[in-house]
C-alpha cells in the first residue's frame, strides 16, 4: 500500500493533523453536496453523492487523506511489524488442491508458500513428472493479476484461461496449446460471470457490451448475450448465439451436456430462482427449448443420461433433489423424482462418476457425502474423518477412481484419493504446517435467537479455554444468499488463536445452511433476523463467558458488510471493534451500480413499494447512523477496483459516521489499490490486509500480542 508520501507536509499538517497517543482523529473534511432524493413522500438528503464517482480527482485526494489518517495511526502501533512477521511465517507453507482429470491429463495447482498466486502444473499421468502448466505470476509483477478461468477441451488439445486485473470481476480470455504451451492470438474481453464451455473447435461464453468510458467499474452491466468462438479467430467474428433483447436486466450462462448433445442456457434476473432453456445440438436449426420460464425456483443441470435431464433443484423441495427431465416431453407433468429431498439434509452438489452418483449434503452446516446408484437407490455413505467441508468427487464417468479434499477450522486440508468401486480412501495429501493445531479445539453451540430460533454457530479456541468473560473473540458472520458458512482451514486466524483469541462463525438466517426455507427467513421484510441472529450471537458469547463487550469484535464481507454496518447501529455496546467490509452500505441505491440489481431478490429495493422503501430506510447502515452512539472502533476496507459492492457504499458510510460520531474510537477506512472485491487477491497484500485487521483490534482492545 502506498502512504501516500508523494503529499507535502505542510498539506498533511494543515489537513490531517491528529494526537494519536490521544486516541483523537482530524479526518479530512468531506464536501456535503445539496442531493435530496424522493422516495414516496420521504426526503432523503445524500450529501456525498459525489463520492460514487470513483474516478474523479476530488475522489482521488479524498482517498488519499483517508488512508494517510489511516496508515498514520497503524504506523504508531509499536507490535504491527511483529504481526506481520509472524503472519508471514505461518503464511509460509507448501499447499496444494486436489488433482482434476481434463482431456486425459491430471492439473492442480500448488502454491509453495507466498507466492501471490497459485501455480498450475500438468501430468500426463498420476505417477509422472508434474510439470509447470500455468504460471499466474508471471501475468504482472505484482500478482495484481489473477487467473479465473481454466477450462480444457474434451479432446485435450487447448486451454481456455480467463484472467482478472486488480480483482474485478471482469475477465479477459485467452486460448493456450496445451502441447506447445503458447498462447494463441485469442483475446476476448467485456467478459463478466461467464464460464468457458468447450464445443467443437470452439466455446460458448457470454459476455456485454463495452461499456462507456469511466464506467467501467460503475455502470450497470445490461444486455448479456451468448456467443460462440472459434479457436484462432477474433472476438469481433464470434457468432451470436442467443440474446433477449427484450428483457436487457437478464444474465445468461451457457452450458454443455458431456456427450455434447444439448446446450444449457440458464436465465438470471437475481442471485435467486433461475429459467431453463435447452437446445438439441444434434439437429440443424433446432429451436430453443424453454423447460421454465419463471424465476421462482433454482434449476442446475447435472448431465444428460439417455434421454433425460438431471436436474438439481429446490422446486417444491426446499432442502434440494434430483429430478429427472425427458428432452423429449420436457413439461413439468413428466419431470420424475431421481433422488428426493432429504428431510433432514441440504443438497449442495451431485456428481456422476465410475456408474456411481456422489451427493454433497450439509447437515447442521458440515459436509456428508452420500453413494446412489443411478436409479437413485442409495447405498451407502463415505466416512469422513471429523466434521469439515469436503469439495472435489469430480472427474469423468468411466472413471474409476476421484480426489476429494477435507478440511475443518482445525485440521488443515487433506487429499483423499478415492476408490469408487470398493468405496475406500486412502491419504494423497496431507498439508503440513508450522503450528501445532492439536492445541486447539473446535465445538458446534446452538443458541437463541430473539425470535427463539436455533442458530449454529462454531466456537474455535486453545484447549483449555478458562470462560472467564476476558478472552478476546472475533465473530463472523454473513446471513444472506442462501451461502452457507461451513468449517474450512484458515491459516489467516491462527494469530488470533495463538494470543488467547477465540474465533466464532454464526450460521445467520438468509444463508443456506437449511436449505431454502432458512434463506428466505433472512431476506427482504425478513431481513432484520439476520442482525438479530448476529447480536444474539455476540451475546451468547458474552452471556456464557466466552468474552465481554470490550474484547469483541465483529467482521463480515460483501453483505456480510452489511450485516455488520446494521448490528453496530442496533447494538453498538455489544462490540468493541468492527469491520464492515466491502459492504453493502446504502440499501437505498446499491442496485444502481454494476450488477447490483440482482440482489433486489434477497433486500428487494426502494423503488418497489413505500412498505420496502422504509423497512430498508430504517436498518440501511449509512442511513441509520445515530451520532449520539457509543459506537465500537470502526475500520471499513475496501478496494478501488470493486465492481461487486462499488466503494463508494464505504466512501459514503464512512463519512456520514466521522461526521455524525461524537466520541474519540477511531472510525477509519482502508481502502486498498488495485484490489478488487477479494477474488485473486495476492498473497502479499492479504498479508499486509490482515497484518492490519490484528494491529487496530489487539491495540482497540488494549492488548499486546505475545510477539
Amino acid at each position: 500500500m502506498k502512504h501516500l508520501k508523494i503529499l507535502t507536509l505542510v498539506v498533511l499538517a494543515t489537513l490531517y493533523s491528529c494526537d494519536m497517543k490521544k486516541s483523537t482523529f482530524n479526518y479530512p473534511e468531506t464536501r456535503k453536496g445539496d442531493v435530496v432524493d424522493d422516495y414516496f413522500g420521504t426526503q432523503v438528503a445524500d450529501p456525498y453523492r459525489w463520492l460514487e464517482d470513483d474516478r474523479s480527482e476530488e475522489t482521488a485526494q479524498w482517498v488519499k487523506g483517508q488512508n494517510y489518517v489511516t496508515f498514520s495511526y497503524l504506523e504508531t502501533v509499536p507490535f504491527r511489524d511483529k504481526i506481520k512477521e509472524r503472519l508471514t511465517e505461518v503464511w509460509n507453507y507448501p499447499r496444494r488442491s486436489a488433482p482434476w482429470k481434463a482431456g486425459g491429463k491430471y492439473f492442480f495447482t500448488k502454491n509453495d508458500g507466498l507466492q501471490n498466486q497459485s501455480v498450475y502444473y500438468m501430468q500426463e499421468s498420476l505417477d509422472s513428472e508434474a510439470k509447470v502448466f500455468l504460471d499466474p505470476n508471471k501475468l504482472s509483477d505484482d500478482g495484481t493479476v489473477s487467473l479465473a478461468n481454466f477450462s480444457v477441451s474434451k479432446d485435450g488439445k487447448y486451454l481456455g484461461y480467463g484472467t482478472s486485473t486488480g480483482g474485478s470481476d471482469w475477465r479477459e480470455f485467452f486460448v493456450k496449446d496445451i502441447e506447445t504451451g503458447q498462447d494463441l492470438e485469442d483475446h476476448l474481453k467485456w467478459i463478466k460471470f461467464s464460464g468457458i464451455t468447450w464445443y467443437k473447435d470452439g466455446f460458448f461464453y457470454s459476455r456485454y457490451p463495452t461499456p462507456k468510458e469511466g464506467d467501467e467499474l460503475k455502470g450497470q452491466n445490461k444486455d448479456s448475450k451468448v456467443y460462440y468462438h472459434k479457436v484462432g479467430t477474433k472476438q469481433e467474428d464470434d457468432k451470436l448465439i442467443y440474446e433477449d433483447t427484450e428483457h436487457p436486466d437478464w444474465g445468461f450462462g451457457v452450458g454443455v451436456t458431456d456427450d455434447k448433445k444439448y446446450m444449457i442456457i440458464s436465465v438470471t434476473e437475481s442471485t435467486s430462482g433461475n429459467a431453463l432453456y435447452f437446445k438439441d445440438l444434434t439437429k440443424k436449426n433446432a429451436e430453443v427449448v424453454k423447460v421454465v420460464t419463471d424465476f421462482t425456483q433454482d434449476y442446475s443441470v447435472i448431465d444428460h443420461y439417455d434421454g433425460y435431464l438431471w436436474v438439481k433443484t429446490n422446486d417444491n423441495a426446499p432442502k434440494y433433489k434430483v429430478v429427472k427431465i425427458d428432452v423429449n416431453n420436457p413439461s413439468r407433468e413428466n419431470w420424475v423424482d431421481l433422488i428426493p429431498e432429504d428431510e433432514k439434509n441440504v443438497l449442495r452438489s451431485l456428481s456422476v462418476l465410475g456408474g456411481k452418483a456422489f451427493a454433497n449434503y450439509q447437515e447442521d452446516a458440515h459436509s456428508v457425502i452420500k453413494t446412489y446408484d443411478l436409479d437413485g437407490k442409495f447405498l451407502y455413505d463415505v466416512e469422513m474423518p471429523s466434521v469439515g467441508s469436503v469439495g472435489g468427487f469430480y472427474g469423468e464417468k468411466e472413471d474409476v477412481s476421484t480426489f476429494y479434499t477435507f478440511s475443518s477450522y482445525t485440521y488443515p486440508s487433506v487429499i483423499f484419493k478415492y476408490d469408487i468401486e470398493n468405496n475406500k480412501s486412502e491419504l494423497y495429501h496431507k498439508t503440513e504446517i508450522d503450528f501445532d493445531i492439536d492445541n486447539y479445539e473446535t465445538k458446534q453451540v446452538f443458541y437463541e435467537s430473539k425470535d427463539g430460533t436455533k442458530v449454529p454457530m462454531f466456537i474455535v479456541h486453545k484447549k483449555g479455554l478458562e470462560l472467564n468473560g476476558n478472552n478476546p473473540t472475533w465473530l463472523y458472520g454473513y446471513g444472506g444468499f442462501n451461502v452457507s458458512l461451513t468449517p474450512r482451514f484458515d491459516i489467516r486466524r491462527l494469530v488470533w488463536l495463538e494470543n488467547g483469541g477465540v474465533f466464532a462463525v454464526a450460521n445467520l438466517r438468509g444463508g443456506g445452511e437449511y436449505g431454502e426455507e432458512w434463506h428466505k427467513a433472512g431476506t427482504l421484510m425478513n431481513k432484520q433476523n439476520v442482525f438479530d441472529d448476529f447480536i444474539s450471537a455476540g451475546k451468547y458469547l458474552v452471556s456464557n463467558k466466552y468474552t465481554n463487550p470490550k474484547l469483541l469484535a465483529a467482521q463480515g464481507g460483501s453483505n456480510g458488510g452489511l450485516l455488520v454496518g446494521a448490528v453496530i447501529n442496533q447494538a453498538p455496546d455489544l462490540f468493541r471493534v468492527a469491520y464492515p467490509q466491502v459492504g453493502v452500505l446504502d440499501m437505498l441505491r446499491y442496485q444502481k451500480f454494476t450488477i447490483g440489481r440482482y440482489w433486489a431478490t434477497d433486500y428487494g429495493t426502494s423503488e418497489d413499494n413505500k412498505e420496502m422503501f422504509e423497512y430498508l430506510y430504517k436498518y440501511s447502515p449509512l442511513h441509520a447512523i445515530d451520532g449520539k452512539l457509543n459506537y465500537p472502533s470502526v475500520m471499513v476496507t475496501t478496494a478501488d477496483h470493486d465492481d461487486r459492492v462499488v466503494p463508494a457504499h464505504s466512501f459514503k458510510y464512512i463519512s456520514a459516521l466521522q461526521e455524525a460520531y461524537t466520541g474519540s474510537r477511531p472510525m477509519m477506512i482502508r481502502i486498498e489499490t488495485d484490489a478488487g472485491h477479494g477474488a485473486g487477491k495476492p498473497t502479499s497484500k492479504t498479508i499486509e490486509e490482515w497484518t492490519d485487521l490484528y494491529t487496530f483490534a489487539f491495540d482497540q482492545m488494549g492488548i499486546t500480542p505475545k510477539y
